[in-house]
């Protein structure tokens, strides 16, 4: 937690003393007040000094703004150096001293994700924005509903599972719906599949959503090769076709969009001090302990930058753990991992989401809203089979950098 880490005593006898103390820097401040049991204040500034005269000076004659100068027993601020910082700093502070009313205060709305619901016989994929332990494969986040739901329309439209709500009873007489007629849907409404291929086009829905696409589109590649090398002209050419639907359908994937159990990142940001950037490791959706990479004194050390950052990410995460955390348990030969392979349903064993703690959508939203924001702060790097170490450290020196002059500035002559 960003805890504060500048605290001062309000007395009216030696304000002058006290505003002139205050930075006049971006900031996250919390007003606390004499009475014991009296609530606190607590804002985001871009000027600390500002906002406490604005509370806490004398108040203009007729004045309706908010002032607390009689009530006020201290401040405690601490400084930001970037918007996800501020935001991330005000929100520990908001849950800590609002737990009943913080979601409010901040605006903070869960983001936006796919989901198919395993439990269903016949699962289904569509939006959400609740998120719970119960076994759902969850993908996401998306920067709005919208965005959401126009990714899924394409998405859906290179499968066939269904996209009704109603109760599947697979009753013949049944008349079924315009994507069955549209031959959209494998029907299962109406018994026009078995049980066993609509569980294997979930499991291809599932699949690509997992890989990003990458597994749907190495099938057709390799599917198309293969009918080249056959001399099946037509196959191959119908084959390409699928590709380009595919990359259609992928082009409006954004980077942040995953598998939420997946999604293994770190966020770099600019500090207040000097030469120092923040590291916000972002684990399985949830976002930890930042560390503070302070260049100008990492320079002494024996130690290297990159040795310092596996100290502290790899520790925090059992690879295996993480790359088994596609199934429940850890397969114990690999003929027990081909059977589960080769099960029809064996979607069901490998996804679905088990534990969600309750600060996990809370973290999506505010992550999700500093990707999408614009222009961005900052820079994301997502960790694959490891963590990008070189990668880091080069987003790093491009924060670092001394920001370029505006185009036309004509630079000054070096002596």
């Amino acid at each position: 937690m960003l805890e504060f880490d500048c605290s001062r005593e309000f007395d009216l006898a030696r304000e002058e003393e006290f505003f002139a103390a205050v930075p006049e820097s971006a900031g996250i401040l919390l007003l606390e007040m004499r009475e014991p049991h009296a609530h606190p204040h607590l804002v985001r500034t871009a000027d600390l000094r500002r906002a406490a005269e604005r509370l806490l000076r004398s108040p203009e004659p007729g004045s309706k703004r908010l002032n607390l100068r009689q009530v006020a027993a201290r401040i405690r601020y601490r400084l930001t150096g970037s918007k996800f910082e501020q935001t991330l700093t005000l929100y520990h502070h908001a849950r800590a001293n609002f737990p009943d009313r913080y979601r409010d205060l901040l605006r903070l709305r869960p983001a936006a994700l796919l989901k198919v619901n395993l439990r269903n016989e016949y699962p289904r994929c569509y939006v959400t924005r609740r998120l719970a332990a119960d076994e759902g494969f969850y993908f996401g986040p998306f920067a709005s509903r919208r965005a959401a739901d126009a990714f899924s329309e394409g998405f859906l439209d290179l499968f066939k599972i269904r996209r009704c709500q109603i109760k599947i009873r697979r009753d013949p007489s049944f008349p079924g719906c315009i994507y069955s007629e549209m031959k959209m849907c494998l029907a299962p409404c109406f018994a026009g599949c078995t049980k066993q291929e609509y569980d294997a086009e979930v499991g291809r829905v599932l699949e690509t959503l997992d890989t990003t696409g990458a597994a749907l589109t190495a099938k057709f590649e390799r599917e198309r090769e293969a009918a080249s090398e056959a001399l099946d002209f037509e196959r191959a050419a119908a084959l390409h076709k699928r590709l380009e639907k595919v990359s259609e359908a992928l082009r409006g994937l954004p980077d942040l969009a995953r598998r939420v159990e997946d999604l293994d990142a770190v966020i770099l940001q600019r500090a207040t001090q000097e030469k120092t950037i923040i590291v916000f490791p972002l684990r399985a959706g949830i976002l930890g302990e930042p560390c503070f990479l302070n260049f100008a004194e990492l320079s002494s050390q024996p130690r290297s930058v990159e040795a310092i950052l596996r100290e502290r990410l790899e520790p925090q995460i059992n690879t295996d753990k993480h790359r088994s955390n596609r199934g429940t348990e850890p397969e114990t030969s690999t003929e027990a991992a081909a059977d589960r392979e080769a099960t029809p349903a064996g979607w069901r064993v490998r996804y679905g989401l088990r534990a969600a703690p309750p600060e996990l959508a809370e973290h999506l939203s505010l992550v999700a809203r500093w990707f999408y924001s614009k222009p961005r702060e900052g820079e994301i790097l997502f960790r694959e089979d490891d963590w990008p170490y070189r990668r880091i450290l080069r987003a790093c020196g491009r924060l670092l950098a001394p920001a370029a002059p505006p185009s036309g500035e004509a630079q000054k002559p070096s002596a």
